[in-house]
């Protein structure tokens, strides 16, 4: 009578041929596999002997005590829950359930985990559960198979429950289960051979061995190679297969099965000899897996290896194709290959020359040895001259450029260097020389020729051109007007054509592109003013600027680069006047481009140019004369700069002077009107379209506390939960566990920076299937292509410092997911406002306490010159100044910062005393 251990199997004779106590055993002290049996609650029951051996604890350690999960990586566990759910469309918590869901649902599972192993290192597994049910059909437990994944190991574990282990290991279609008897006979087919092998069950049992559907040919040779090994005969055959296994010893194969239908596929087989109670082998069971997969990784890794082959060969014949001379060498300098101009060259062979000193194969050795040291230390160089000498004592010049190079994995190999015969070059440019030189001296002839043409030019065209002016403000027929504008045109035309032809020392260095923005020109001229005052006060001129009524303030154009212009016009004006005062006007000029044209004018009481100066005050490195350049310094770049800025803009500069009386600068440019969909970024839309705030947990990157001071203030009465993270990297670490609906991501942080952290938090969202979450990028930079950098660098938005409460707070809806409703009452809103700015003004007093403190530590800062920790300071305080209401803190604060990045001690010193003096003077209302 059979054992009640295994119970009736399905499709198996009634007279199983395997005792239970020996499958069971021949299973369960397998160290080929793990098998770990749990309750319905998931709580270890059985963990046998290969488990221990996998995952390094003793069954006692882990027996009721912990389950599955509790040795799983919980990062995959939190995965493969998130993943069943939206599969599954139902929640499942992260643990143990995320493990056995499927198969609690009748579902065969199989899938890829890690496990932690005791002493902390992981193991990657292919892990296959089955749920274990009684007579009843109720699930008493688990059964978890697992596999070493790194060497794609396959196995079936046990249950000690009879019914449930025959019924997870038999019914599973993951593996293919073969038992036999003593003789070799099939006495077991499970469902996972038969879908493997394309037989049934019943074709098979008692029938025939594994060995008539294996491959014959591999069966002889691994007879051959087992009778070698082990020094026995060994008849092919189903001995073949399981003699290793019937000697004790584990054996783990590769074998092609062949398939009913005659197909053919690689198989991983592990083979266990069965006994019986006394150790009498009753049969065998064989656990198959397909290895069809890694059979063709490994065709792919040939089929990678010939194309390596074939690389190397390409790349072998372009070295040997280059005209130039290629040699490369060890960090030593010795000689590690080179190509036929190289052997030419010095007169030696290939293998003559590797394994030589580099620096054997010049005249001037030393200067070779250098040349290979500077290479390693600068990474690269070029045009290093040295002179090769061959075996025949023939001297060759040559020029050699020459770089480092490494393998993949950034560790240094030696040098790259490639030579050519200048020779020839050399003479040649020793003839440009002489050229260039005659060139040049016909250059000036050429341009005094110019000069002097332009000035004879320009007389009657002032007069032309001032006759068509006046001519148009005489009273026209519309045809006459047509042909003066016409020939007011044709005459600006030809004098800026003549102005180019002067400037014949002018090149364009590089393309300006601007930036098509709506701002308040208002507050652009204040601040521009604001920040030229104290250097007039400096000077105790007068600073003025005057906007004439009927300027338009909304206009649509690039603000910085206007404030550029101006900036460059006022400090030339200061700097040259020594007396007086200094104007800025700006008015409007509708007859030269449009109705939206200004004209700014920059006036003053200085020392003058003198009239045939005027004409080379715009070109580069040029000022009126030399002394004026030793007296006053300067690059004599800013004109030219301002100059190609306004015709940027498709506008014109110009200048008259006179000497001792003063100078006039004017420039104008023409401008588009503020529209909506123009509107600037850090200007809000009307307040009465918002809608309801919606709950949101937020995270924001920011290590200043006065711009956290800010943030927070302007948050605290909205339904957002903020949380603080110093650094990018602190920020990454509260992304990845706090589910957070938005980011806040300052640029400038330590340890890890803004841009940095965003990437790192795209990226894990990336790999772990999460949906991106909104980042604002808030930085105090305004440059061309910071918001570019920020937006591929992965944030969603992009916000300048100073930040304004209701810009702040229509980033955030615009950026959440939460859905509109209603729109708020006007007076919800308001109130808001005034208690978020009640609130700030509370924080003033603090605020400007601890600027104080951050002066005393940049000046500490610069005592030890670390320019560093000043620019940091510097540029908190450039993005909070404004947010609280001091423009001027903002701007030193800009000024500190860029001082540093010049390491320039003098001006950051100079700035820092005007702060402090600033902020002494500063008086907070009770």
């Amino acid at each position: 009578m059979p054992s009640p251990v295994f119970g009736t199997v399905a499709g198996q004779t009634e007279e199983s041929i395997i005792k239970a106590d020996a499958l069971q055993r021949a299973i369960f002290y397998s160290a080929n596999f793990s098998s770990i049996a749990t309750d319905a609650k998931g709580v270890i029951q059985i963990f046998n002997v290969g488990a221990e051996q996998m995952l390094g604890y003793t069954a006692a350690e882990v027996t009721n005590m912990i389950t599955p999960a509790d040795i799983s990586d919980p990062q995959e566990l939190i995965a493969r829950a998130q993943s069943l759910s939206a599969e599954l469309e139902t929640p499942i918590t992260p643990g143990f359930d995320a493990l056995v869901f499927k198969a609690s649902r009748g579902i065969e599972d199989i899938y890829e985990l890690t496990y932690i192993r005791k002493d902390g290192t992981r193991l990657p597994a292919v892990v296959s559960v089955t749920a274990l049910r009684d007579g009843f059909d109720v699930i008493i437990g688990y059964l978890l198979i697992g596999t070493d994944n790194t060497a794609r190991k396959a196995a079936e574990e046990a249950l000690l429950q009879a019914g449930a282990l025959q019924s997870a290991i038999f019914n599973s279609a993951n593996f293919s289960s073969i038992a036999t008897d003593a003789l070799g006979v099939i006495q077991i087919f499970n469902v996972g051979a038969e879908r493997m092998l394309g037989y049934t069950a019943a074709e098979v049992m008692n029938t025939i061995t594994p060995a008539d559907i294996s491959d014959p040919q591999e069966l002889i040779d691994r007879a051959q190679a087992l009778s070698s090994e082990l020094a026995t005969a060994i008849t092919p055959g189903f001995e073949a297969l399981v003699f290793k296994a019937s000697r004790g010893i584990e054996d783990i194969y590769e074998l092609t099965y062949i398939r009913k239908d005659g197909t053919r596929f690689p198989a991983v087989v592990s083979v266990t000899a069965l006994r019986d109670a006394a150790g009498t082998i009753i049969g065998y069971l064989l656990i198959g897996t397909d290895n069809t997969a890694r059979k063709l990784v490994e065709q792919e890794q040939k089929q990678s290896d010939q194309r390596l082959r074939d690389q190397q060969f390409y790349t072998r014949s372009l070295i040997e194709s280059n005209i130039d001379a290629l040699m490369t060498t060890d960090p030593a300098g010795i000689i590690t290959d080179v190509n036929k101009q190289i052997e030419a060259l010095t007169g030696s062979t290939r293998d003559e020359l590797i394994g030589a000193p580099f620096k054997d194969c010049f005249t001037d050795p030393n200067r070779a040895e250098a040349g290979i040291k500077r290479v390693l230390n600068e990474k690269s160089i070029t045009d290093y001259e040295l002179t090769a000498r061959a075996r025949d004592g023939t001297q060759t010049m040559v020029s050699y450029n020459a770089t480092t190079f490494y393998d993949r994995n950034r560790t240094l190999q030696g040098v790259f260097a490639a030579a050519r015969d200048v020779t020839e070059r050399t003479r040649f440019e020793q003839e440009l020389q002489l050229a260039k030189a005659a060139a040049e001296s016909a250059s000036r002839t050429k341009s005094d020729f110019l000069a002097s043409m332009s000035h004879e030019i320009r007389t009657p065209m002032n007069a032309i051109m001032g006759i068509s002016d006046l001519l148009a403000k005489t009273s026209l027929t519309p045809e006459q007007d047509k042909y003066v504008q016409i020939f007011r045109r044709s005459g600006d035309n030809l004098l800026n054509l003549i102005n180019d032809i002067l400037d014949l020392s002018k090149v364009e260095a590089a393309q300006l592109d601007l930036e098509q923005t709506g701002f308040l020109l208002g507050d652009h001229v204040e601040k521009v003013i604001e920040i030229i005052l104290p250097r007039a006060q400096e000077k105790n001129l007068d600073l003025r600027c005057e906007i004439a009524p009927g300027v338009c303030n909304e206009l649509v154009g690039d603000p910085a680069r206007l404030r550029q212009v101006l900036l460059n016009l006022l400090g030339n004006a200061i700097k040259f006047t020594d007396t007086g005062e200094v104007l800025l006007t700006v008015e409007p000029y509708q007859i030269y481009a449009g109705p939206n044209a200004l004209r700014f004018t920059v006036s003053d009481t200085g020392i003058g140019i003198e009239g045939d100066k005027l004409t080379s005050v715009f070109e580069r490195f040029a000022q009126a004369d030399s002394s004026t350049t030793r007296r006053f310094g300067g690059s004599g770049l800013g004109l030219t700069i301002s100059k190609q800025l306004v015709e940027l803009m498709g506008g014109r500069i110009w200048a008259t002077s006179e000497i001792g009386k003063g100078s006039f600068f004017g420039f104008i440019v023409p401008f588009e009107t503020w529209t909506e969909d123009k509107r600037l970024v850090n200007m809000p839309t009307d307040a009465n379209t918002d809608t309801p705030l919606q709950p949101l947990r937020i995270l924001m990157a920011e290590d200043g506390p006065d711009n956290c001071t800010i943030a927070l203030a302007y948050l605290a009465d909205t339904p957002y939960q903020v949380d603080v993270a110093e650094t990018g990297v602190i920020a990454c670490e509260m992304f990845k566990v706090g589910h957070y609906d938005l980011v806040l991501m300052d640029r400038q942080m330590p340890i890890m920076d803004g841009l940095t952290a965003t990437r790192n938090l795209r990226a894990w969202e990336s790999a772990n299937g999460r949906t991106p979450v909104p980042i604002i990028a808030l930085t105090a930079s305004a440059l061309k292509g910071d918001r570019e950098t920020c937006l591929a660098a992965g944030c969603t938005a992009y916000l300048t410092k100073p930040i304004k409460q209701d810009v702040l707070l229509q980033a955030i809806k615009d950026h959440s997911e939460a859905e509109e409703h209603s729109s708020r009452a006007d007076d919800v809103t308001d109130s808001k406002t005034q208690r978020s700015a009640q609130r700030l003004a509370e924080r003033i007093p603090a605020y400007l306490e601890n600027c104080s403190h951050n002066v005393t530590i940049m000046q500490e800062a610069l005592d030890r010159a670390d320019f560093e920790a000043v620019a940091i300071l510097g540029h908190n305080l450039r993005g909070s100044g404004g947010a609280f209401g001091f423009q001027a803190i903002t701007d030193f604060g800009a000024g500190l910062e860029l001082a540093s990045e010049d390491n320039d001690l003098e001006k950051a010193r100079a700035l820092l005393r005007e702060l402090s003096s600033y902020l002494k003077g500063i008086e907070i209302p009770a």
